[in-house]
């Protein structure tokens, strides 16, 4: 996803973070004016849904404005396919589950405790 929220407040003409801080608030969204700096200078990891709300009532705008969605880029390399899970030896796989080890007269059930 692409994070669109200074080209929304540009069309609202707002260009500072502290600006921004003003626009939210006369929605009644308070957030600190380290996390609007931070949510204007960078992507966010996460959002709430209700601060989205309330950032898209100070902006006049829909989610979509904000949020641009992006194709996923298809991995070039062969070296860098999905991880394996623990166990897994690559290409050719190794068993999927443990055995246990036998000694010889030994029975392949396991004895109850005592």
């Amino acid at each position: 996803m692409k994070w669109n929220l200074r080209w929304a407040a540009a069309r609202r003409d707002i260009w500072r973070p502290t600006d921004l801080l003003a626009a939210f608030k006369e929605v009644g969204f308070t957030p600190s004016l380290s996390k609007v700096s931070a949510m204007w200078g960078s992507q966010p990891v996460t959002v709430r849904l209700d601060d989205l709300d309330k950032i898209c009532a100070a902006l006049h705008c829909t989610v979509a404005d904000l949020l641009e969605a992006e194709p996923v880029e298809a991995r070039e390399r062969v070296g860098q396919d999905l991880p394996t899970a623990v166990g897994e030896s690559g290409p050719g796989r190794g068993q999927s589950r443990p055995t246990p080890r036998q000694h010889k007269g030994d029975s392949l059930r396991s004895l109850p405790p005592n």
